[in-house]
């Protein structure tokens, strides 16, 4: 076996002829790393061993006991997201038929292969993979943001149902036995909620659409948009009551482009700006600062000067479902969510907080090789050397 330097992805090379492995490993020497097997078992113990980081497999057909099409077919089953090429120095239509059909073969190359011919299909191969790891990455995301999602509806019809409960129960059926005060701020309370409800599915709807159901799903198709311009919108849209609005600056230090799913970031900033207004309900002098910059990586981070999180608390947050508004609804699921989120782009949440000062949440963008890896955006190596033949 034959390596060449670490990328996030490798190839595999199946042949019973020694000069055809090391001919294909001068071929994309430089290109990517690629494992070296003579057989089918070799190739299956290589696969056991470095199956998440191999990308492609190439496997000659006609080898000693177990022919490529056998091998191909275990691989589709066992490892079904590596692209599978097929190569073969004979036109047996009907083999070929079959091995297309049940190996799933991306590519079938002829003897003797020719060195563009390989690079040229490996580069097909990887950008094919590199579009469905993609893909998987991002329908992954959509579940946790969908799973989101309800967890933020949840929390305010439960108190909806909750203060409409407690009216009913507290009146034993006759309103007028509840101070009318009470039933206008129970009032008020479901009807910020309820808004708030309604601004989630808008916004999700609407930047879900405008950035195209199915392109939305894959990097090409993600919208760019700045951190700027989506912190505004949120706040041109966010149902505040009576004075929040006045409570919030926005300080932008390094504009940025969000090179994520917008209404993701939006649910997860929206999340935590109704956590710091909650937070700060009964604070004197309440503050609320936004951040913008974009120092060693993009970050907004979100700064109140609330009556803080409790460190015993604050050490559980992102792990267990843990809050202190159980009474309000809430179950504590929203920052673990939030974090899974900002994880799935390649960065994350981080709290810092003190009792009595108040609690800064920063949302990391990541950097880009974090990106990167997060997505399965990254691109194969260019060719380090503009030799083209073995020797």
């Amino acid at each position: 076996m034959t390596s060449a330097m670490h990328t996030p992805f490798s190839i595999l090379f199946v042949d019973d002829d020694e000069m055809s492995r090391v001919h294909f490993a001068r071929a994309i020497q430089g290109l990517y790393p690629v494992h070296l097997a003579r057989n089918a078992d070799e190739a299956i113990e290589i696969l056991e061993e470095h199956g998440a980081d191999i990308a492609v497999l190439v496997t000659d057909f006609r080898m000693p006991v177990s022919n490529g099409d056998q091998l191909l077919r275990e691989a589709a089953q066992r490892y079904p997201r590596i692209v599978r090429i097929l190569v073969t120095a004979y036109a047996d239509k009907d083999m070929l038929l079959r091995t297309v059909n049940t190996g799933g073969v991306f590519r079938i190359l002829e003897k003797p292969l020719r060195i563009e011919t390989v690079r040229e299909t490996l580069r097909e191969a990887i950008a094919h993979w590199t579009e469905r790891e993609t893909r998987q990455h991002q329908l992954l995301a959509m579940d946790e943001t969908l799973a989101f999602l309800a967890h933020e509806l949840n929390t305010p019809l439960a108190t909806i149902a909750l203060i409409a409960q407690t009216i009913e129960n507290g009146g034993a059926g006759e309103v007028d036995s509840i101070p009318r005060s009470k039933v206008t701020d129970a009032a008020t309370s479901m009807l910020a909620n309820a808004q708030y409800c309604m601004t989630l599915i808008s916004s999700f709807w609407a930047s879900l659409h405008k950035s195209g159901s199915a392109q939305s799903l894959s990097r090409a198709g993600a919208r760019e948009v700045r951190a700027t311009r989506l912190i505004a919108t949120l706040l041109d849209t966010y149902p505040f009551s009576a004075s929040q609005r006045d409570w919030i600056t926005v300080d932008v230090q390094d504009d940025f482009v969000v090179r994520a799913m917008p209404n993701c970031v939006t649910l997860v900033l929206s999340s935590l700006l109704s956590n710091a207004l909650r937070a700060l309900s009964h604070t004197p002098r309440p503050a609320l600062h936004i951040e913008v910059l974009d120092n060693l990586e993009p970050e907004i981070r979100v700064r109140d000067n609330g009556p803080g999180i409790a460190p015993e608390i604050k050490a559980r947050l992102l792990r267990d479902p843990i809050t202190t508004h159980a009474e309000e609804g809430g179950h504590g699921m929203g920052m673990i969510f939030c974090n899974r989120i900002m994880r799935s782009f390649g960065g994350g949440l981080e709290i810092d907080s003190a009792v009595g000062v108040g609690t800064t949440v920063t949302m990391r963008f990541g950097t880009r090789n974090e990106r990167a890896k997060a997505t399965g955006a990254e691109k194969p190596l260019e060719p380090q050397s503009s030799v083209d033949t073995p020797g």
